[in-house]
C-alpha cells in the first residue's frame, strides 16, 4: 500500500511517498523549510504544498513533534503552542483534501524501526530517542508501544531540561564539536538507563547519521544502535501509522 508520509520537525518539514510492504521511499524525500512562527494555519498550508509537489490523493500520515491524543496535539514544545487541543487530523485533512492522520513523531520514528529496523524481533524493553530540534522519546515493551511518553523534557542532574542541554539544535546553536556534544548526550542517556534499563537503545533523527562521531562518548550498558532509517524513520512510521488507522475506520 503507498502512503504519502510527512516528519513535522521544528526546522523542517519532509515527506516522500512510502511502500507500507516493504518501508521503502518510492519517491525521493521532499523538504520545506518549517514556517515561523510554525502556527496551525502555515504548517497545513506547507502539508498542502507537499500534496501538490507529489500530486497525491491517499492517505497522509504525519509525524507530528507533540503529544497526541486522538487527533489532538496536547504538548507544543518545538510549535506554535496555538496548536494544543485543536483537531489537527480535520485542519490537516481540510488542507489538503486527503485523509490525514496524525502521530507523536518520535512513536512514529519507533513504528518504523520495530516494523523494519534495528527493533525487528527485539523482545523486552526497546527505548528510541529522535536527536533533533528536540529529543524526542519512545518505548516499546515486546514490541507494544507505550504513547507520547515526552522524556526529552526530564531535568538533568544539573538542573536543566534534557533536549536543552542535548539536542541537536543545542549541539549546532552552541557549535559544540561532536566529542564536546557527545558527553552531554551520554549524560541524558545514562539518565534514561538509571530510569528505565532498556535492553536496547536506538537512535533516529538527524543526528543519528553521525553516529560514528560521538559513539565513543557514550558508556552506558545497553546496545546502542543508529536507526536503521536514519532520518526517514518519521516518514515511514507516519504512513504506517495512517494504513493501521485507515484499517480501524475501515472495520
Amino acid at each position: 500500500m503507498l502512503i504519502l508520509g510527512v516528519d513535522i520537525g521544528g526546522s523542517g518539514i519532509k515527506g516522500a511517498v512510502v511502500d507500507t510492504v516493504t518501508g521503502e521511499l518510492v519517491t525521493e524525500r521532499y523538504r520545506i523549510d518549517t514556517p515561523q512562527p510554525a502556527t496551525p494555519e502555515a504548517i497545513a498550508a506547507i502539508l498542502a504544498q507537499l500534496v501538490i509537489h507529489f500530486n497525491w490523493s491517499g492517505l497522509v500520515g504525519c509525524g507530528f513533534p507533540a503529544a497526541i491524543q486522538h487527533g489532538i496535539p496536547r504538548t507544543a514544545a518545538n510549535i506554535s503552542t496555538s496548536f494544543i487541543g485543536i483537531n489537527i487530523d480535520r485542519l490537516f485533512s481540510e488542507a489538503t483534501k486527503c485523509s490525514c492522520y496524525s502521530v507523536n513523531d518520535a512513536d512514529a520514528a519507533g513504528m518504523a524501526e520495530m516494523h523494519f529496523g534495528e527493533g525487528v524481533g527485539q523482545s523486552g524493553v526497546v527505548l528510541l530517542i529522535t536527536v533533533g530540534t528536540g529529543l524526542g522519546t519512545v518505548f516499546f515493551s515486546d514490541g507494544k508501544l507505550l504513547p507520547n511518553t515526552e522524556l526529552g523534557h526530564v531535568y538533568l542532574k544539573n538542573g536543566k531540561k534534557a533536549e536543552h542541554h542535548a539536542s541537536d539544535a543545542v549541539r549546532k546553536n552552541k557549535d559544540l564539536s561532536w566529542k564536546v556534544w557527545g558527553k552531554r548526550f551520554n549524560t541524558y542517556l545514562i539518565q534514561m538507563e538509571a530510569l528505565f534499563w532498556p535492553d536496547l537503545i536506538i537512535l533516529g533523527g538527524g543526528a543519528s547519521k553521525k553516529f560514528n562521531k560521538f559513539n565513543k562518548q557514550i558508556t552506558v550498558d545497553a546496545p546502542v544502535k543508529p536507526a536503521a532509517f536514519l532520518n526517514q524513520a518519521g516518514i515511514v512510521g507516519a504512513a504506517l501509522y495512517a494504513q493501521s488507522k485507515n484499517t480501524l475506520t475501515d472495520n
